[in-house]
């Protein structure tokens, strides 16, 4: 399945080892992925706030240079992506004349949107266009006795009726799903589908992180080996702003946190360095060490 790929910003910044890991399972997984390196930021619902026409721009121009690539449809590896561009695709479709008007802004690149692009995150087409069938049945290493954590963060999940929730009413379960296909055990704990706080960050350092420890916390209270999130942006809020948060709650933490590409390439049998696992700032040593156990006990 060829898909015109888009990574986002902070998987080619922040988080290189997301990147780096969804190009080394694609393959695994039967994905051709025709990146889009002329594409640009989707805004994170930032600059909508300030200037819609110029966010509906910027994302109307990726969604040009997905339809010029030949992919089936668009991928991406960010639900924050998922919710803007949704948002965006969402005004950009309902009216006609706003349409022509945003590809009126595109045309000095000979660039034009036309309605109806899918765009999917990672975590919907493995399990909506690939399946949980298949992904069992290229399952080599089953992740048995590693307890994960879901969290999938707000863009991916609300609103419902935009991110397409009558059609696929399951998308809010769909991480539980595939942790369990891949023989991990799902941890059910308060936080899995709240916020992690990183929206707010800017304004309110001590909201945002009293949330994502409160959601640490609670993870590692229903006795979680790690979390996942296909979210690179709750990822910097609950991964590099961890050893910060703890201060906020007054409790230890050191919960790992997975990329949600990690974990799959992990049950697809690579290893922890290639999937990245060590560029994280809460050590991921004890889940390594699990999965090695697992791989000298099979």
């Amino acid at each position: 399945m060829k898909v015109a790929y888009w990574p986002g910003c902070v998987s080619r910044g922040f988080t290189p080892e997301l990147h780096g890991s969804m190009e080394k399972i694609a393959p695994k997984v039967g994905i051709e992925l025709l990146e889009l390196d002329r594409a640009n930021c989707c805004g994170a619902g930032v600059i909508a706030e300030h200037n819609q026409e110029l966010a509906d721009t910027l994302n109307a121009r990726t969604f040009a240079l997905a339809q010029q690539s030949g992919g089936a449809m668009m991928m991406n590896i960010c639900s924050t992506c998922q919710g803007a561009q949704s948002e965006c695709q969402e005004r950009l479709d309902a009216s006609t004349e706003y349409r022509d008007l945003i590809n009126e802004n595109l045309a000095p690149e000979k660039l034009s949107y036309e309605k109806g692009i899918t765009n999917k995150n990672f975590l919907w087409l493995l399990v909506e266009d690939i399946g949980l069938e298949k992904l069992a049945s290229l399952v080599k290493r089953p992740l048995d006795g590693l307890r994960i954590a879901p969290f999938y963060g707000c863009y991916i999940i609300r609103p419902t009726e935009r991110l397409a929730y009558r059609e696929h009413p399951e998308r809010d379960q769909y991480l539980e799903q595939v942790i369990d296909v891949i023989g991990a055990e799902s941890v059910a704990y308060t936080g899995s589908h709240k916020c992690c706080g990183f929206p707010v960050i800017t304004m309110n350092k001590e909201t945002s992180l009293t949330q994502a420890g409160r959601h640490l916390g609670d993870a590692i209270d229903a006795g979680a080996d790690a979390l996942v999130t296909p979210c690179p942006l709750c990822h910097l809020n609950l991964d590099l702003q961890q050893p910060e948060a703890k201060k906020f709650v007054n409790r230890e933490l050191g919960i790992p946190v997975l990329h949600f590409p990690q974990l799959i390439g992990l049950a697809l049998g690579l290893e922890p360095k290639e999937l990245g696992m060590g560029k994280h700032v809460v050590s991921t040593k004890a889940v390594a060490a699990k999965v090695a156990a697992m791989a000298v006990a099979a």
